[in-house]
């Protein structure tokens, strides 16, 4: 082997783990949640009268502890016995998934775990809404039906009751937000081809609505 050729193959090498480290670093792990504190919290009538669509966020991340609430109040597990939802759903279809967007990437919650798996090690915040402060605040969720559980529907069903279905989450995460003293709002301005390819979502999956959590800018 000549010197020259033993020079390249020594370069290449270094490639080759210089990438494989970058790759490494990208990578985002599972987020075990915690058990969700189901005690506490204003009353259900004080929280209506509070209840409001917020435009301004603070940057400050939430602990686990309230992204774990959150999650659970939006659509998480309260009937272990029978797989029940904290949120009604058509024909208990189940069909709507909530990913979490947040500044290392984007996570799928697993409400039967009780845990955000992976999907992309890249902030996507800025994708989930043409509004500029999207980018800004800590979570961003984004309500996507998984249309495969809805074959035994017409497309115009589909879509009826998947909107339903997300206003049922989205009117939750409200009630917890204005419960716990949280910020958020609804969106439907969203570039939706553009952040289900960044998401690489399947054909069948469709996005529905996006929905910004955070404490509010004062």
């Amino acid at each position: 082997m000549t010197k020259k050729l033993i020079l390249s193959v020594c370069s290449l090498a270094t490639i080759l783990l210089i990438s494989s480290g970058m790759a490494s670093s990208q990578q985002i792990k599972p987020i075990q949640l915690l058990a969700p504190q189901t005690q506490g919290g204003k009353p259900l009538m004080q929280a209506l009268k509070d209840r409001k669509s917020s435009r301004a966020f603070s940057p400050q991340e939430l602990p686990l502890q309230v992204i774990s609430d959150m999650l659970w109040a939006a659509y998480g597990i309260n009937r272990p016995d029978l797989g029940g939802r904290t949120a009604p759903s058509a024909m208990n279809m189940q069909e709507i998934d909530i990913y979490v967007s947040k500044s290392d990437g984007a996570y799928l919650f697993d409400a039967k775990a009780n845990i955000l798996l992976p999907v992309v090690a890249k902030d996507l915040r800025s994708l989930t809404g043409k509004q500029p402060y999207v980018k800004d605040a800590p979570i961003d969720l984004i309500y996507v039906a998984d249309l495969s559980k809805m074959n035994r529907l017409s497309e115009t069903d589909a879509d009826f009751y998947a909107a339903a279905d997300t206003g049922f989450i989205g009117e939750n995460v409200y009630l917890f937000c204005a419960s716990s003293g949280l910020a958020t709002v609804v969106r439907g301005s969203i570039d939706k081809p553009a952040l289900a390819q960044a998401m690489q979502l399947r054909p069948d999956q469709k996005i529905i609505l996006a929905q910004t959590i955070g404490y509010p800018n004062e």
